[in-house]
């Protein structure tokens, strides 16, 4: 398609932040917004850390599909297609929280809008690298990654605290947060017809359907899961990807109700504004800083000698959320710097993580073979998340942050597994 230079040579700075930040946003709704919205509408922890651990899905499989969106269409086109039906569901959900049986309706389109996230994630991850050059690449990814943490304190952060502003002047808890998804769905729409117009034309951006077909795709596509699963110790590998994180899995589900519940039933009766406040925005600045540390040191030592810290830093933290069961206390300022310290911690420690997905995709495959690794984080993340509902309410908030500790234990028996190249990481002269 021809279009006109300038198109071609837009400046990054028009649609890179604005790119990043749209596949922040679905992400943090069908993770986070969705945890504390059923929770406010009385859902039980059972059935919230259950059912939207299920949510975890798509990105656990995108990898199967991801070699599609190179043979059909444009990416271009697939993250304007994508933008605007995820934009149609957030207004979908918010039809259906006022019905009665909207739980089960608003499940069914969290899980569209989960399917299109995790499809959008691939478009505009292999966009990004059509459209720039290698240097650009580079320079930008600083950028790429601080709108997605923007969007994270706007889903976590502003939306909650909004919610919780419409709960006390809204006519119900339900009307409140069907008017903070129609404001999202607002908002997520005029993105996708910004981008509409905005998104430049890359030459290499084309399909490449006209050049394959089903034999060839087939035998590529298994060709690449093959290679994956022939590397030199893949059984640790898969272990570090599914059980480095096995006690932050079932924490996550669980701090947004325990923030929210009252404290006769153990929680700290903290309002919605509050855990907008405490969790989704002073507790994502944390992360972030912890994250932007953790690239920092390892480019100055490489990742073999900072692992060990990094796997005692994104562990021990969580003795934050014993203290607050235990002594529930009532200082705000306390709370956000309890939950800041945990995440600063989580931030530092999953820097490791990252690393070493990059360092065992290296290869001719590396895109494909970092996105079955993204697979193997998700469920990692979501088979744990999935009973953690249940345990809870049967041992209460006290017993199962102290189990949570327990469950650091496969974090640091995987960590003593894996073999890193100590030169890894480090920035070379």
């Amino acid at each position: 398609m021809d279009n006109s230079p300038n198109i071609k040579t837009r400046s990054p700075w028009s649609w890179i932040p604005t790119l990043y930040f749209g596949q922040g946003i679905p992400y943090v709704v069908v993770m986070t917004l969705s945890v504390i919205m059923y929770k406010k509408l009385g859902v039980s922890n059972t059935d919230i850390a259950y059912y939207t651990s299920w949510l975890y899905l798509p990105w656990v499989i995108k990898p199967l599909w991801s070699p599609f969106i190179d043979i059909f269409r444009t990416k271009r086109f697939w993250i304007v297609a994508l933008q605007l039906m995820i934009g149609a569901s957030l207004s979908l959900v918010a039809f259906t929280i006022p019905m009665e049986s909207y739980f089960q309706w608003s499940l069914a389109i969290f899980w569209l809008m989960a399917f299109s996230s995790a499809t959008h994630d691939i478009a505009a991850d292999g966009y990004y690298m059509l459209a720039l050059e290698q240097h650009q690449q580079a320079a930008f990814v600083g950028v790429r990654s601080t709108f997605y943490r923007i969007a994270m304190i706007t889903g976590q952060g502003a939306l909650v605290y909004l919610a919780g502003y419409l709960e006390t002047h809204a006519d119900s808890i339900a009307s409140a947060w069907s008017i903070t998804f129609f404001i999202l769905s607002g908002m997520f729409l005029s993105i996708a017809i910004y981008h509409k117009f905005v998104l430049p034309y890359p030459v290499s951006d084309k399909s490449v359907v006209q050049d394959a077909n089903a034999s060839s795709v087939l035998k590529e596509f298994f060709r690449t899961f093959g290679s994956f699963f022939q590397k030199k110790e893949i059984i640790v590998i898969l272990s570090f990807l599914l059980f480095y994180r096995f006690a932050e899995a079932q924490l996550v589900k669980l701090v947004t109700p325990f923030l929210l519940d009252p404290r006769t039933e153990g929680g700290l009766g903290l309002t919605t504004s509050e855990v907008g406040i405490a969790y989704g925005t002073v507790g994502v600045i944390c992360l972030t800083l912890g994250g932007l540390l953790g690239g920092y040191v390892i480019s100055k030592r490489g990742l073999k000698f900072w692992l060990w810290i990094m796997v005692f830093a994104i562990h021990l933290p969580d003795t934050m959320f014993v203290y607050l069961s235990y002594v529930q206390p009532e200082n705000f300022l306390l709370i956000c710097a309890a939950i800041g310290i945990e995440q600063f911690g989580y931030g530092f420690g999953f820097t490791a993580y990252m690393l070493y997905m990059v360092m065992i995709s290296d290869g001719p495959y590396k895109t494909a073979h970092y996105a079955i690794c993204t697979g193997f984080m998700a469920l990692g993340m979501m088979i744990p998340g999935m009973f953690s509902g249940a345990l809870q309410d049967a041992i209460g908030y006290q017993h199962f942050f102290l189990w949570v500790m327990a469950s650091t234990i496969p974090g640091f028996v995987v960590a003593m597994l894996v073999k890193v190249d100590p030169e890894f990481g480090k920035k070379k002269n």
